[in-house]
């Protein structure tokens, strides 16, 4: 009796919950990869050495014309991507997950956001962009959909699930729309050209699933240490 009461006590404990759960896994791998060769492919082939490739030059003055008939919106949605809001945008994501002790979730929030921007402004910019001529890949469409990967991470499969699956899908669509219509704005005020914002949206999803594979990796390695040899 006392036997079966020190097992039950000394059991494993429950494993943490993963950002990437299991089904969604090796699609979180295979989109990694796409968004790796994605980023190379406008950097290398289509950016054309100063001059805009044939993406840009097909579909660049397109979005100016039609986004062009409302300045109030380009007024204000590039103000979006900067880093006030961006910083804002990422503090409010580590306290809901801190809120909810999400404790991976907050780290990668932290993490995720900062490293995309980094990555973009002090090393692909000073060498792909300058060596292309170009502001490769777009600072404000990397930092934006950093945050909306972010939240569709953390959206895929909370350790609460109050809120409804349609929901959740409904706010990470949000978050991706308001991702996509910052890029866009960019290009629409000619800021950057549509290889840029491609170039950026790449690399912030990159980097968060890239983030968030590895914090998943180091909770299964902590798991396993803390449930340690088997018992016979």
């Amino acid at each position: 009796m006392q036997l079966g009461a020190l097992r039950g006590a000394s059991g494993p404990r429950p494993s943490a919950r993963r950002l990437v759960p299991g089904p969604l896994r090796r699609p979180a791998v295979a989109l990694l990869a796409a968004c790796v060769v994605l980023t190379a492919v406008a950097g290398i082939r289509f950016a054309g050495y100063g001059l805009p490739g044939w993406l840009d030059a097909a579909f660049g003055p397109r979005i100016q014309a039609h986004l062009g008939r409302f300045p109030e919106l380009l007024n204000w949605l590039p103000d979006v991507g900067t880093l006030g809001p961006v910083t804002m945008m990422t503090l409010a994501l580590v306290l809901a997950c801190a809120a909810a002790r999400r404790w991976s979730g907050a780290a990668l929030a932290v993490a995720a956001v900062p490293i995309a921007v980094g990555l973009t402004e002090y090393v692909l910019k000073p060498s792909v962009g300058q060596a292309i001529g170009q502001s490769f890949p777009s600072g404000h469409a990397t930092s934006m959909f950093a945050l909306a990967a972010t939240c569709a991470v953390l959206l895929a499969d909370p350790p609460r699930r109050r809120v409804p699956g349609g929901v959740r899908l409904l706010l990470a669509l949000m978050a991706l729309g308001l991702a996509v219509a910052v890029a866009v704005a960019m290009v629409a005020i000619g800021a950057h050209v549509l290889t840029d914002a491609v170039g950026g949206a790449a690399v912030g999803t990159a980097v968060v699933l890239a983030c968030a594979l590895t914090l998943d990796l180091l909770a299964g390695a902590v798991d396993a240490r803390r449930r340690g040899p088997a018992l016979p």
